[in-house]
């Protein structure tokens, strides 16, 4: 199998974690936005990430991909079997993939923008220095207002953890007792707000101010990151390894 994707693109991420979960090898195809866009397009008919090619298939977006995965690799499970379960999961998962992504993107986008070191480390690996310097060198206050996107956006993205984490003191998983596609669409929105070690080392433990350093929150960034342990995930999708027993948040 084979994973085109943008970096750092959490519906991406949400794509690693499921793989992992499964146990599945794959390689990673980094699409460059714009031009790498026009290439995916001619290969695959699809301008959009995150992608997977599984032999003569081509499956576009998380949720679809979730499917895919479910469908021909069932074992471990990632919906329920109870129908109760798996409606909980799927809504989940939609919130995850919606309301969530939007603040945690806009929260990202806010943080790019007052931090010159976590703006120059969202760059491309392949972006030379000189570029790079620059970039990091503007000041917050010119980059389009990008600063007043999130005013009302961060009372629900903070009312939002608040519950995940009262969900997260009570039982180790979102629903049920074993790691749902639920849990993995919410932690890889999660990866936005203060990335985990996979990220690499310029943006490990980075993110966002005023989520990814306040104590309050940090049993959800310790639970996100006992959940990737758990499911074997690794920057390049090698020794991925089937879904363990994990503690309670706290």
């Amino acid at each position: 199998m084979e994973l085109f994707q943008f970096r750092h693109s959490a519906f991406c991420e949400k794509v690693h974690l499921l793989l992992a979960a499964k146990g599945l090898s794959y390689s990673v195809n980094d699409v460059t936005p714009g031009v790498g866009q026009i290439e995916l397009f001619q290969l695959t008919g699809q301008r959009q990430v995150p992608v997977l090619r599984d032999g003569e298939q081509l499956i576009a977006d998380s949720s679809a991909i979730a499917m895919h995965l479910e469908s021909k690799h069932p074992e471990p499970a990632l919906l329920p079997s109870d129908a109760a379960e798996r409606a909980q999961v799927l809504l989940l998962e939609d919130w995850a993939d919606t309301a969530l992504a939007s603040s945690a993107r806009m929260a990202l986008l806010q943080g790019a923008a007052e931090d010159p070191v976590l703006r120059g480390a969202l760059l491309p690996d392949a972006t030379p220095s000189l570029v790079r310097n620059l970039i990091g060198a503007v000041p917050g206050d010119l980059l389009g207002g990008v600063g007043q996107l999130l005013p009302m956006g961060r009372d629900s993205l903070i009312f939002a953890l608040e519950q995940l984490l009262a969900v997260l003191e009570q039982r180790p998983y979102l629903v049920g007792e074993r790691p749902t596609v639920a849990d993995v669409a919410v932690a890889a929105q999660l990866y936005l707000l203060r990335f985990p070690s996979v990220a690499g080392p310029q943006l490990a433990s980075r993110g966002v101010a005023g989520v990814a350093d306040q104590p309050r929150f940090e049993p959800l960034f310790q639970w996100r990151d006992e959940l990737y342990r758990t499911l074997g995930r690794r920057p390049d999708g090698s020794e991925a390894s089937a879904p363990a027993e994990a503690m309670p948040v706290g």
